[in-house]
């Protein structure tokens, strides 16, 4: 089923994943805090199923990919007051700074999935396509021996099975890691599944 997916952010994660979904026949609605008028030419580049919108209408979109540097996250999120029932794919990581040393926000026991669920009243939130470097997640899902992975989580199921419908819609292989509390804790930098690059071997004859 082909989807219409909002974002709320279009960094390198956004602006790659968005680049995925165009191939793989969705429509993205791309959005940022600069305003949409800074999108039109990734929009362009992107071809008729982009388009840029203002925050509003990309968080009106059943579908959201929220991709926000981790400072930034509660100002992106504070205008919109109606999350509920909405599918959110979490992209972000706690990261803070890279330089000179990686800073990371102090979670307080939670993983980034669940603090990024109690700032969405009653969405549906997926933590999926932050494990990668955008320079690999950029690049052809599909390898010789198979099909790249994406690691996901979440606690709700049907948004569960909606988002790994959509990663094999793209071309990569959907790998459920259960809970965002377990989940996180492997996707989450420095977690066992960090930065990890899997295939999906495929099926012989």
């Amino acid at each position: 089923m082909k989807r219409v997916i909002g974002f709320i952010g279009a960094g390198q994660i956004g602006r790659t994943l968005a680049l995925h979904l165009v191939n793989g026949g969705h429509t993205v609605l791309l959005s940022n805090s600069r305003g949409k008028d800074s999108l039109e030419s990734l929009a362009q580049q992107l071809g008729t199923n982009a388009k840029a919108v203002d925050i509003a209408e990309a968080a009106a979109a059943d579908i959201i990919v929220l991709s926000v540097p981790w400072s930034k996250l509660e100002i992106a999120v504070k205008d919109i007051h109606d999350w509920n029932n909405k599918i959110v794919i979490d992209t972000t990581n706690n990261i803070l700074s890279t330089s000179p040393l990686l800073e990371l926000a102090n979670l307080k026991g939670q993983t980034t999935g669940e603090v990024v669920a109690g700032l969405l009243p009653n969405a549906r939130v997926v933590k999926a396509f932050n494990t990668l470097y955008f320079k690999i997640l950029e690049a052809s899902p599909i390898e010789t021996i198979g099909n790249r992975v994406i690691v996901f989580s979440g606690d709700n199921q049907e948004a569960k099975a909606t988002v790994a419908e959509i990663i094999t819609s793209i071309g990569f292989a959907p790998l459920d890691l259960g809970s965002l509390k377990e989940g996180g804790k492997l996707q989450d930098v420095g977690g066992s599944l960090s930065s990890v690059d899997l295939v999906k071997k495929k099926n012989k004859a």
